[in-house]
């Protein structure tokens, strides 16, 4: 079944004076089993959002998320949880790790969530990321390159059905933004997880045989 099924899924915020502001107007999307796909977006027009709605971050005004054939949009805040720590993982441009944490650390609470810590897998999935030497740093004892290198260790920590990666090269410079790009994509390949990637940067678009432009997807359902 796919990683990703998208039905007539919207979203729209109310602005402070009482306007309604449609964000998401997507009829419908669809990733394959280990399929890796580029989104488009212009600066707010809407792909992080797009990306909380998928990840039940956020719930949808209408529509359906499936993830690995399991419902999203319509579970609880709880189910919802369970089915992000177990099925998806995220790449944020901001990293979002723990501070006070090891890389080590940061991605064992991962797995946390997950089937459970596998200390062996953790260390693995760091080696595989050129951090076999850094098991015991803190974030603040890395590079940005280095941060950004646990954060996709850890979003591939439960070995999940769908890696979403929000603008992941946005903080690094051309040549760490490089090779982070090509471990994302090779890791998921070797895991067998879907990929989707939102970015405006088009050297990062560029790599990708599947690119779709946000504004056309909601645009097909008459949306902004």
């Amino acid at each position: 079944m796919p990683a990703l099924e998208i039905q007539a899924l919207t979203k729209a915020y109310r602005g402070p004076n009482g306007t309604v502001q449609p964000v998401i107007d997507v009829p419908s999307l669809t990733l394959e089993q280990g399929e890796q796909m580029a989104l488009r977006g212009r600066s707010g027009s809407g792909k992080t959002t797009l990306l909380h709605l998928i990840a039940g971050i956020l719930r949808p005004d209408g529509g359906q998320i499936r993830i690995a054939g399991e419902d999203m949009a319509g579970a609880s805040e709880s189910a919802r949880d369970r089915l992000r720590g177990r099925a998806i993982g995220y790449v944020f441009q901001t990293f979002h790790l723990l501070e006070a944490y090891s890389a080590l650390e940061n991605v064992l609470l991962a797995m946390h969530f997950g089937a459970g810590e596998d200390p062996e897998r953790a260390r693995e999935l760091l080696a595989r990321v050129g951090l076999e030497e850094r098991l015991q740093h803190r974030p603040a004892q890395l590079s940005v390159g280095q941060r950004q290198r646990v954060a996709v260790a850890r979003a591939l920590a439960n070995s999940p059905a769908l890696v979403l990666a929000d603008e992941p090269t946005g903080n690094l410079d051309p040549a760490n933004a490089s090779d982070a790009l090509r471990l994302i994509r090779e890791i998921c390949a070797e895991t067998g997880s879907a990929l989707l990637l939102v970015s405006h940067d088009a050297s990062v678009l560029a790599a990708f045989e599947r690119c779709e432009e946000l504004e056309a997807l909601n645009a097909a359902a008459g949306g902004r």
